[in-house]
C-alpha cells in the first residue's frame, strides 16, 4: 500500500506534530459500491441543494472541482484548491479538536479518506469523504467564510480543554467507528454510547475547548443563514447529509438566531440535531467568533487563565506583560489578593519571546521544571520590567550584585545577579541568579544547591493558552489514538457484487464490460435481493436507452425490496425520481 502523500506548500509548512495525523489517500481503496454511493449522494445532494443550500454551495463545487460522478483524489483537489488558498490532508476519522482546528489556522483542510457504507448512506456519525469532501471544501470558495473559518483554527487550536475533554474525544471518536462498521455486536455500540452519555452528563464546568467546538459544531458543521423563516443551508454536516439536510428544512427542527449562546448549547454526533442556528451573513459568525474570543484565557490572562491551565494538566503557555512566554505544564499558582504572585511548571518547559524560543532556555535547559515570581516589588510601585538603567542601579538590580528582592505576596528572591535577558526594545524579560534562595515565608521554592536560578521579568499575565508559544520548543510526536478505522470484510458475496457495480459503472462509461445490463440485472436480482443502489443504476441506464421491458422489471424488483425492507423506500423513490428529472430534461 502507498504510504506516501503528495505534498504542496501549503502542507510542506505544516508542523511536525500536525503531519503526524496525515496518512495517504490510496485511491484504489475505493470499491465500485463506494463509487456508486459517492455518485448517489452527490446527485441526490446537488439536486436538492441547488434549492436550499447558500449560493456559495454549487459556485464551490465548480470551483473546487469536485466530480459528481467520482470520488476526488485530494491531492488532485489540492492544485485547484491551492488556486483559493487553501490545501486538503487525508486523516484516519476524528483527530483531536485541537489539532483538527489547528490545520484550520494553516489554511488546510483535513478530511477523512474513508467513506461510509451504503447501509449508512443518509448520515453517519463518523467523519467520511462525502462530509469532508462535498461538504467543507466546497463552502471555503467563499473568501469571507474560508477567512472565517482560517481565523476559527488560530483562535479554536488555543483554546484550553480540560483533563476531560480528551476522554470524550476518545468515547465519540470510538463510537463512530463501532456505529459505521458493519456488524458491531449491539452490546459493544451500546456500551460505547453509555460512555459518551456518561461522559457528556459529567462534564463539569465547560472547558474553552467545549464551547467552541460548540460553536464549530453550530456554525461550521451545522450552520444555517439567512433568516429564521426562510434559511439556507451553509453547514457541512447538513450539506453532507441527504437525509438531515431535508429534515432541517422542516418545523420539526426549532431554528434560533445565532449568538454566543450556542456556546453553551452541547450536541449529540450521532442523532440528528433538534434545533439549529441561522446566522444573519458570514460578517456575523466572525462577530460571535471575536465576542467569545474576548472570554478565552488567550485574551484575559490573569489568576484565572492560569487556573484553567492547571486544571488542563496539559502542556500551555502563559505570556506576561514583558512579552515572555513560560510553556510547560503548570502545576501551581500562589496568589495574593486574587492575582498570581508565583507560577510553577515541573517537567521540561521552554521559554519564548513572540512564538520563539530564547536561546540557551529550551526543555533540555528547563528539563526539570520553571517557577518566577509575577508581578510587583513590594512597596515600590514601579514594575521592574518598566524601570530605566538608571532605575535598576537605583534599585541595585545589576550584575554582579548581590540583592534581595521581595515581591507582593510575601515572595523573597535572594541570590546574586549573574546577567539579564532583554527583547528587542530593551525591555528586561529575565534576570538570571546564582547563589539564589527563593521563599514564601517558611516554604522553600527554590533552593542555591539546585542551580542557577532564572526568574521571569512581569507585572502581570496576559494570556494563557493551550500548547506551547514555539512548536518546535516540544516533541509532540505523541498521537497514539484508541481506536481504529474498521474497513469493511472482503467476502465471496461481496466481491461479487463490487464486479457487479463495476460492470454497471463501465457500462455507463462506454468502457469495456464482462456482462450486459440484463445480465448485471438478473444476477443483482437473484443472487443479491436485498442491495438496491445497483438496481437503481441499472433502471437509470434502461430508461435512457429507452430498454422499457428492462426497466419495468427493475423497477417491480424495486418495490418488493421496499416491501421486504420499508425502511429504504425513500431512499430508493428518491433514485427513480431523481432519474425520471435528470433523464426528461
Amino acid at each position: 500500500m502507498n504510504t506516501e502523500y503528495e505534498s504542496n506548500p501549503l502542507i510542506d509548512r505544516l508542523p511536525k506534530h500536525l503531519k503526524q495525523f496525515i496518512k495517504p489517500q490510496d485511491y484504489n481503496d475505493y470499491t465500485p459500491v463506494n463509487q456508486a454511493v459517492w455518485r448517489y449522494v452527490m446527485r441526490k445532494n446537488v439536486d436538492y441543494l441547488g434549492k436550499v443550500a447558500h449560493e456559495s454551495y454549487l459556485d464551490g463545487l465548480r470551483q473546487t472541482g469536485i466530480d459528481i460522478e467520482n470520488i476526488p483524489n485530494m491531492y488532485g483537489m489540492n492544485r485547484i484548491l491551492q488556486e483559493i488558498g487553501w490545501a486538503a490532508v487525508a486523516v484516519d476519522g476524528f483527530i483531536p479538536p485541537s489539532a483538527f482546528m489547528e490545520f484550520q489556522a494553516y489554511n488546510v483542510l483535513v478530511i477523512a479518506s474513508d467513506i461510509r457504507q451504503l447501509e449508512h448512506i443518509e448520515y453517519t456519525p463518523a467523519p467520511d469523504i462525502i462530509h469532508e469532501g462535498a461538504g467543507h471544501a466546497p463552502i471555503i470558495a467563499n473568501p469571507e467564510y474560508a477567512e472565517y473559518l482560517r481565523r476559527f483554527g488560530e483562535i479554536g487550536c488555543k483554546a484550553i480543554s480540560s483533563a476531560r475533554d480528551y476522554e470524550m474525544y476518545e468515547a465519540v471518536r470510538l463510537l463512530s467507528i463501532l456505529k459505521e462498521a458493519e456488524d458491531t455486536p449491539e452490546e459493544e455500540v451500546k456500551k460505547a454510547e453509555e460512555q459518551v452519555d456518561f461522559l457528556q452528563n459529567n462534564m463539569g464546568e465547560l472547558s474553552e475547548m467545549s464551547k467552541i467546538r460548540n460553536l464549530h459544531w453550530w456554525t461550521v458543521e451545522y450552520g444555517l443563514i439567512g433568516t429564521v423563516e426562510n434559511p439556507k443551508i451553509y453547514g457541512a454536516g447538513l450539506l453532507s447529509s441527504i437525509g438531515e439536510s431535508a429534515w432541517c428544512m422542516t418545523d420539526n427542527v426549532k431554528k434560533i438566531p445565532y449568538d454566543i449562546a450556542a456556546a453553551d448549547q452541547s450536541f449529540d454526533i450521532t442523532k440528528p440535531q433538534p434545533q439549529l442556528y441561522v446566522t444573519q451573513d458570514f460578517a456575523q459568525l466572525n462577530q460571535i467568533l471575536e465576542e467569545f474570543a474576548n472570554t478565552m484565557a488567550l485574551r484575559t490572562g490573569g489568576l484565572s487563565g492560569i487556573k484553567k491551565v492547571i486544571q488542563s494538566k496539559a502542556l500551555g503557555t502563559i505570556e506576561l506583560s514583558t512579552g515572555l512566554q513560560i510553556s510547560g505544564v503548570f502545576t501551581n499558582v500562589i496568589e495574593h489578593d486574587n492575582k498570581p504572585v508565583y507560577v510553577q511548571c515541573t517537567g521540561k518547559t521552554a521559554l519564548s519571546y513572540r512564538e520563539k524560543e530564547l536561546v540557551g532556555h529550551g526543555t533540555e535547559y528547563h528539563a526539570e521544571g520553571f517557577g518566577s515570581p509575577i508581578g510587583k516589588l513590594k512597596g515600590i510601585n514601579l514594575a521592574i520590567e518598566d524601570m530605566s538603567p538608571r532605575d535598576l542601579k537605583a534599585y541595585d538590580i545589576y550584575e554582579g550584585k548581590h540583592i534581595t528582592l521581595e515581591f507582593e505576596g510575601d515572595i523573597t528572591v535572594s541570590g546574586e545577579i549573574i546577567t539579564g535577558t532583554r527583547n528587542i526594545q530593551g525591555k528586561i524579560l529575565l534576570i538570571k541568579f546564582k547563589n539564589c534562595t527563593v521563599t514564601q515565608g517558611d516554604t522553600l521554592l527554590f533552593s542555591p544547591d539546585w542551580g542557577i536560578y532564572d526568574m521571569a521579568v512581569g507585572k502581570e499575565v496576559i494570556s494563557a493558552f493551550s500548547g506551547p508559544a514555539d512548536v518546535n520548543s516540544f516533541d509532540m510526536i505523541n498521537h497514539v489514538p484508541s481506536s481504529k478505522t474498521i474497513k469493511q470484510k472482503k467476502t465471496e458475496e461481496r466481491e461479487e457484487l463490487e464486479n457487479l457495480y463495476l460492470n454497471i459503472r463501465n457500462i455507463r462509461e462506454n468502457k469495456e464490460a464482462e456482462i450486459t445490463l440484463k445480465e448485471a440485472f438478473g444476477a443483482v436480482s437473484g443472487c443479491h435481493p436485498n442491495d438496491w443502489l445497483l438496481s437503481v443504476e441499472i433502471a437509470e441506464l434502461a430508461y435512457k436507452n429507452h430498454n422499457n421491458d428492462l426497466m419495468d422489471k427493475v423497477v417491480n424488483h424495486l418495490e418488493n425490496v421496499k416491501r421486504r425492507r420499508p425502511e429504504i423506500t425513500h431512499l430508493i423513490t428518491n433514485g427513480l425520481d431523481l432519474i425520471l428529472e435528470k433523464v426528461s430534461t
